[in-house]
């Protein structure tokens, strides 16, 4: 099976058990129900658009962010673009479809690679649809997703590498706001000015930084999201590959001192330079080493646990940045 073939099942679009009726079934019923739902914002006059502030910022800051979203890709190169405005309304459509969380900058590098693979406007959408369920407590106001994966990461790495938690305690960095970046979009390339919303603590360093910053390229991303979408050994898999690569640096963290401020600028200068395949291997080994203590570890929830049946409630009191 390739990409485009077993992306819907790893993110629960279709079931594992159905057939090639039933999914054919459900294309065209789902198909039906995005052109509803994407035809509530078309259907928007210009005059209700004047009265609609929420309609108005949020396609703004979509038709922001697409035009910067994995534009070296073929794909997605090159002025008018058709990709690039399918990326546009995939997301308003979405804003639309989960208007309690709405749209926050990252979801288009989460799509992205989704339609690439997909290549079908509405399939894209409900794959991203379900990855969202996962994920979609990362984009939470009060960072309430994020806090949590990094509690968790901090626990992990006390657990299973203490020399390095002990660097960590004495060099104030136990916030693991260094590793911010990897968690939020797992691992994908973004453009840096994300994060001025994020964080105060990133401020001053995504004023100095002007590249895109991502840990792969764009195919080694897409193989890292395949691996941590079959939830193997753990649906936390990429905590463990956060301490992964923090452990193969770890002799050159603790011996020349770093603090947070020097830690964070090294972990941003790994950009390009981590070998994928090792790292997901000595991620695999960490997690099988932790088994049930670094499971029980991980506080019921913490995303990107699969969504439960009374679904998930968002904290997004507007539209600015987490």
């Amino acid at each position: 099976m390739n990409f485009y073939q077993v992306w819907p099942f790893l993110l629960g679009y279709h079931a594992c058990d159905s057939t090639y009726a039933e999914r054919q079934y459900l294309v065209s019923v789902k198909k039906s129900e995005y052109e509803t739902i994407k035809n509530q914002w078309q259907s928007i006059s210009k005059e209700q658009a004047k009265r609609f502030t929420k309609f108005k910022e949020r396609r703004a800051l979509i038709e922001k962010d697409v035009v910067r979203t994995d534009r070296s890709l073929s794909f997605y190169d090159g002025d008018d673009n058709p990709n690039v405005n399918l990326l546009h309304d995939i997301l308003l459509t979405y804003s639309f479809y989960n208007f309690d969380l709405g749209y926050c900058q990252g979801m288009s590098d989460l799509l992205s690679p989704i339609l690439f693979v997909m290549r079908d406007e509405s399939e894209s959408f409900w794959c991203f649809v379900a990855l969202m369920e996962r994920l979609g407590p990362n984009f939470n106001r009060d960072q309430s997703g994020m806090h949590s994966q990094l509690f968790a990461l901090s626990k992990l790495v006390e657990l299973l590498d203490s020399p390095l938690h002990n660097h960590f305690t004495q060099n104030d960095c136990l916030n693991y706001f260094f590793c911010f970046r990897w968690v939020l979009i797992q691992f994908k390339r973004q453009v840096c000015s994300y994060f001025l919303s994020c964080s105060f603590i990133y401020l001053n360093i995504c004023f100095s930084v002007s590249t895109p910053l991502g840990e792969f390229e764009f195919d080694k991303t897409m193989r890292l999201w395949e691996v941590l979408w079959t939830h193997y050994l753990s649906e936390h898999l990429h905590l463990y590959f956060c301490i992964a690569i923090l452990k193969r640096y770890r002799p050159k963290i603790i011996g020349e001192e770093m603090d947070f401020d020097t830690l964070l600028k090294f972990i941003n200068g790994l950009s390009g330079k981590i070998d994928l395949e090792s790292t997901l291997r000595d991620a695999e080994a960490l997690c099988i080493c932790a088994g049930e203590n670094g499971a029980a570890i991980i506080p019921p929830g913490t995303p990107p646990s699969l969504p439960v049946e009374d679904g998930i409630s968002y904290s997004q009191l507007d539209d600015e940045v987490l």
